[in-house]
């Protein structure tokens, strides 16, 4: 039996600032983290989960003074206030715009400037590591492959619902002993929070069972079948590469033949136009990143190192996940114009041949130090790549 599954991963784009009312309201990287600053108490850190109804709110700046409180916010009714975005631009140029999304005066500028250097100065930081970020996660991927010694152990996972609070009778008071009509409606309602309760219970055991019988099925899988059932063995497979955090989308098909001894996988790599190109860097004055185009030969590089990472990575998951793999075969392709008729189809950029033994070989307590496209060149492997990463 074959496996098909795709992962897709969407990275969040753009950084944008916010002022509005009294204050600078900044954000960057996922919706719904902000700092807000300015105006009265001090500085704040915002996050929370959007549609969730959940937030936190920590203070991270020393509140000012009364008189600086008073003359931020409290100027009386001459007090005039707009909403400014300040957005770290593509080319890293920091604007300043109105809610309308005109371009700010210089003199609004200089006094948004002087209000939140700091602040706007650690955003400029974050959108370079953000850029930055994109290139090395491409080029690290295969740094969290397992050794193919590593066995994934069972964990129990507890069962997430509470358990329903037994309610506590409510007790006859003076007048309610009195008054037969008064303790008839107190017992009213004590048989029926208890007949509520025992409900809960039912259905919260029921949960609790259920929850067992899969926890017990999956240690089954995990322990037992996946020494000797594919099925099985195609199930943990899938998991455990549904798992990871793939910086482009993937998707890859997987056979498993001969009882288990030996895993095929095709892989769709990502094209070299799909890869980031730009580098960043914070100047020590000023407000613009300093925004670089990679040259040609080392971004061929980088994509050289990151379809063969790719390839790395599953290769190390499969003789890791399936101890009865003796042998992987991956074979990675993309999807380019034919020369002869300018038809997209996919074709294939390398395809490698990997026996358990030569795998364990490598030291996969130095990661750091491995490239993957010369360690998946140690094997039985077919490509035409020239010294400079171009198939």
């Amino acid at each position: 039996m074959g496996i098909r599954f795709r992962k897709r991963i969407r990275l969040a784009p753009g950084l944008h600032l916010n002022l509005s009312g009294s204050g600078l309201s900044m954000s960057a990287g996922p919706r719904g983290a902000s700092m807000t600053f300015g105006g009265r108490g001090g500085t704040y850190m915002n996050a929370g989960v959007p549609g969730s109804g959940l937030c936190m709110r920590e203070r991270v700046g020393a509140a000012p003074s009364r008189a600086g409180s008073r003359s931020a916010g409290s100027s009386g009714g001459n007090t005039v206030t707009m909403s400014i975005k300040i957005t770290v631009e593509d080319d890293g140029s920091v604007t300043f715009r109105d809610q309308a999304g005109n371009l700010l005066d210089e003199r609004l500028i200089k006094q948004a400037k002087a209000q939140a250097k700091d602040a706007i100065q650690g955003l400029m930081q974050t959108a370079c590591d953000e850029i930055n970020g994109h290139l090395e996660a491409l080029e690290r991927i295969h740094h969290a492959t397992p050794a193919p010694d590593w066995r994934p152990a069972y964990e129990p996972q507890p069962y997430p619902e509470p358990k329903p609070s037994k309610p506590v009778p409510r007790k006859d008071g003076f007048l309610d002993k009195l008054f037969g009509s008064r303790r008839a409606r107190i017992d009213k309602e004590n048989a029926e929070a208890e007949a509520t309760y025992n409900a809960s219970m039912l259905i919260w055991n029921r949960g609790l069972r259920e929850h067992e019988a899969r926890e017990q099925a999956r240690k089954v899988l995990l322990t037992e079948k996946v020494l000797t059932e594919v099925p099985a063995m195609e199930i943990v497979l899938e998991e455990s590469l549904m798992d990871i955090i793939w910086p482009r989308e993937t998707s890859l098909e997987s056979e498993i033949r001969d009882d288990g001894r030996v895993v095929m996988i095709d892989v769709d790599l990502p094209e070299i136009d799909e890869l980031p190109r730009k580098t960043a860097a914070v100047p020590a004055r000023g407000y613009k990143l300093s925004i670089k185009e990679l040259p040609v030969t080392r971004h061929q590089q980088l994509y050289m190192r990151h379809v063969h990472g790719i390839g790395f990575r599953i290769i190390g998951e499969a003789f890791a996940m399936l101890p009865k793999a003796e042998e992987v075969v991956l074979s990675g392709y993309s999807q380019r114009p034919d020369k002869a008729t300018g038809e997209v189809q996919d074709q294939y950029l390398y395809s490698v041949r990997v026996q358990r033994p030569e795998w364990a070989r490598i030291n996969f307590a130095n990661l750091d130090d491995v490239d993957p496209a010369e360690a998946l060149g140690r094997f039985n492997i077919r490509r035409e790549i020239t010294k400079t990463g171009l198939f």
